[in-house]
């Protein structure tokens, strides 16, 4: 692939995610090729390409011989993104914490007074950076790239809570609180708090998605 039609692809990846994950994009929505391409001023090729990639992160479908569309919302996904999440972030927090300046800390904190005072659109971009400043210290940078695969994933089921649900305040004392235990070099606490913050989010969403389902029987999704 040449250097161009790259960027080409990335663009087009990072337009249509970012539209999926703020729900201008909603689940099952018909992404055309031929209307994509004249959107965005390409051939059908990088399309294409950046239509698999999307399939490939878990955002889009791409069925065979017709219409990719928007990938829906699903309980099982979110459960496997947050069970995933929980092992990865825990690990990187415990290699994080012995190599963590204050500055570091200082730098986590002050993500976190600002995600509290966010308007809802900056929720996930912000929790995404909060979590990475206390990650990036652990000198692992696959784990960084899976964690980051992970977050992206993750984000429209962050955006949907945050959203819809009495998650927010809850979310920001246990920010605080993750912050509080780094700052002691209490990496047990830590790890344990990162791990809990991560499951307790997936287990509000999963009442929340489960109630969704029993007025929508045919579909488990929000």
């Amino acid at each position: 692939m040449s250097a161009a039609r790259g960027q080409q692809v990335q663009g087009i990846v990072e337009a249509l995610r970012a539209e999926i994950i703020a729900g201008r994009l909603p689940p099952d929505a018909q992404l055309r090729q031929e209307a994509l391409a004249a959107r965005f001023g390409v051939s059908r090729m990088p399309v294409r390409e950046a239509l698999r990639e999307l399939e490939n992160q878990g955002f889009v479908i791409v069925p065979a011989n017709r219409s990719a569309r928007v990938a829906p919302l699903l309980v099982e996904e979110m459960i496997e993104i947050f069970e995933m999440r929980a092992l990865a972030e825990a690990l990187a927090l415990e290699k994080a914490i012995p190599n963590m300046t204050e500055r570091d800390i200082d730098r986590a904190e002050a993500l976190a007074s600002e995600l509290e005072q966010a308007p809802i659109g900056d929720f996930a971009r912000l929790n995404t950076a909060f979590h990475l400043a206390l990650y990036r210290p652990c000198g692992r940078p696959r784990l960084l790239a899976h964690i980051e695969s992970l977050g992206r994933a993750a984000d429209r089921y962050l955006r949907a809570a945050a959203a819809g649900l009495d998650y927010r305040d809850p979310s920001d004392r246990e920010h605080r609180a993750m912050v509080e235990a780094c700052r002691a070099r209490d990496t047990a606490r830590a790890v344990d708090l990162v791990r809990r913050h991560i499951l307790d989010g997936c287990d509000v969403m999963k009442r929340a998605m489960s109630e969704g389902t029993e007025e929508q029987p045919t579909a488990q999704r929000l």
